[in-house]
C-alpha cells in the first residue's frame, strides 16, 4: 500500500497518452462500453443511480465484502479533518464519508474539550455533501436524521453537478470524492473544479476503483467483476444492468498513473496514489498550493 509520487516530470510524459480521452472533449462520451452524446450520459447514469440508490449501502457491502468501510476510514484518515474545516465531499449522497468526517471531527473535540486553550474548536465545521442524484441525497439525510444529525448544522446537504460546482473560489479546505468520478462526462472539468474551490493549501482526495496489474489477480477480478457482480445486482436489487454498467464504467476509467498526470495537468502539486488490494482500488491525493 505504498504511496507512489507524481511528479511533474510524469504529467509531461503521459501527455501524449491523454490524447486517449479526446472524447471527452467530443460530442461524444462512454456509458460503460457503450458510446453515447454527451448530453444523454447525465440522464443515463441518473437513471443508473436513482435506480440503486435504495439498496447503494447493502451492495457495497456485498460487492466488497465489506471493505469498502475501511478503504472511505483509509480515505478520511488521509484527509486529517479538524474542527472548524470547510469540506466538500461530492458523489457524497449517502453520507458515508460526510458522516466519518463528522465523527473524527468529533473525536478531536471530545479529547480537547477540557482544554480551555482550545477556543479555535468552537469555530463552525461545514460538511457539505453535493451529489447530483436526488434520491441518493435523500438515502443520505434519511441516514442522517437516523443517526441523529438531523440537527446538525455542520451537515449540509446539496444538489448540485461535480462539473460546475455552486461554491465560490477559494472556499474548501479539503475535497473528497469516493466512487464518483467515473461516472462524470468530463473528468477533466471536476478537476478543474475541485481546484477552483479549495483554499491554497487545500487537500484533494479520490477513491475510485481502479486497475489491476497482477495477471492472475487481474483473471479472478474480472471474472467477479462481470459474472458475480451483475448477478448480485439482478438478485438484490432486482437490476442487473445497472450494476454491469458500474463494472464497466470501472474499466473505462484512465489507470492510476494516467489519472494521476491528470491530476497534476489541473495544477495540483504534490500528487500521489495509494493502491488497495492490488489496484482494485486507489486513492489519489494532490494539493493546491
Amino acid at each position: 500500500m505504498a504511496m507512489r509520487l507524481v511528479s511533474r516530470k510524469l504529467g509531461s510524459k503521459f501527455l501524449p497518452m491523454l490524447s486517449s480521452t479526446s472524447l471527452l472533449h467530443s460530442h461524444a462520451t462512454s456509458f460503460g462500453f457503450k458510446h453515447v452524446r454527451e448530453e444523454e450520459k447525465s440522464q443515463m447514469v441518473g437513471n443508473v443511480f436513482s435506480s440503486v440508490a435504495s439498496n447503494y449501502d447493502l451492495m457495497n457491502d456485498l460487492m466488497s465484502g465489506g471493505l469498502h468501510r475501511l478503504w472511505k476510514d483509509r480515505l478520511v484518515s488521509m484527509l486529517n479533518p479538524f474542527p472548524g474545516m470547510k469540506h466538500l465531499d461530492v458523489a457524497g449522497g449517502t453520507g458515508d464519508v460526510a458522516f466519518r468526517i463528522l465523527d473524527g471531527i468529533s473525536s478531536i473535540k471530545r479529547r480537547a474539550n477540557q482544554d480551555p486553550c482550545n477556543d479555535h474548536l468552537q469555530e463552525e465545521t461545514q460538511i457539505h455533501v453535493c451529489d447530483i442524484n436526488p434520491n441518493m441525497l435523500n438515502v443520505g439525510r434519511k441516514r442522517g436524521l437516523e443517526r441523529g444529525l438531523g440537527e446538525d448544522k455542520s451537515l449540509i446537504w446539496v444538489e448540485g453537478d461535480a462539473e460546475a460546482l455552486s461554491f465560490e473560489d477559494n472556499t474548501m479546505d479539503g475535497y473528497t470524492i469516493a466512487f464518483g468520478i467515473r461516472n462524470v462526462t468530463h473528468i477533466e472539468k471536476v478537476l478543474s473544479e475541485a481546484y477552483r474551490v479549495l483554499k491554497h493549501g487545500g487537500r484533494f482526495l479520490c477513491l475510485e476503483l481502479s486497475h489491476v496489474e497482477a495477471p492472475v489477480f487481474k483473471e479472478l477480478y474480472d471474472y467477479y467483476s462481470f459474472s458475480v457482480i451483475p448477478a448480485l445486482g439482478e438478485l438484490v436489487a432486482g437490476d442487473r444492468e445497472s450494476y454491469q454498467y458500474l463494472v464497466e464504467s470501472i474499466r473505462r476509467f484512465p489507470p492510476q498513473e494516467k489519472f494521476a498526470s491528470m491530476l497534476v495537468d489541473a495544477g495540483f502539486q504534490k500528487v500521489e496514489y495509494e493502491n488497495l488490494v492490488g489496484g482494485v482500488v486507489a486513492i489519489h491525493s494532490g494539493l493546491k498550493i
